[in-house]
């Protein structure tokens, strides 16, 4: 009897705790590299599942899981020819969420290492992490 009250005292604390991770950031931008898709979750809930395009051969977009550190509706490259990065949620040092005129190239590595959306989807994701809040935002990049 012990060991089943203990058990569940147990259970219940872990999923008490995943409930509570799952919900600490209000919006989670989770790109997949080897899918080349983000899904993106507010409050646990799938909100969008788009198609991306990262890091093609010879450059990296690295893992990991970050914060938002900054938000541009339209920046442009100062290392890549002035190319337009429209909507541009920057997360790592020069690595951002952004938009793209290049939408063939969607769900196939292509970028220099940014995380590439349709720019439809850069500025609904912008919007969010605009209304969630960066300190509430995280993106999680995994192979």
């Amino acid at each position: 009897m012990k060991k089943s009250v203990l058990m569940g005292g147990v259970l219940g604390a872990m999923l008490l705790v995943s409930a509570v991770e799952s919900r600490a950031d209000g919006l989670v931008a989770r790109v997949n590299i080897s899918t080349q898709t983000m899904t993106v979750s507010r409050y646990g809930e799938v909100l969008y599942r788009w198609n991306v395009s990262t890091a093609r051969k010879g450059y990296v977009t690295p893992s990991g899981s970050w914060k938002p550190k900054r938000l541009h509706k339209m920046w442009y490259s100062k290392k890549y020819d002035n190319s337009p990065m429209p909507y541009s949620v920057f997360y790592h040092g020069g690595y951002a969420v952004h938009g793209t005129n290049a939408v063939r190239q969607l769900g196939r590595p292509a970028s220099h290492g940014c995380v590439r959306l349709a720019t439809a989807n850069a500025a609904t994701f912008y919007s969010l992490v605009r209304e969630v809040g960066m300190k509430d935002t995280r993106i999680v990049v995994t192979y």
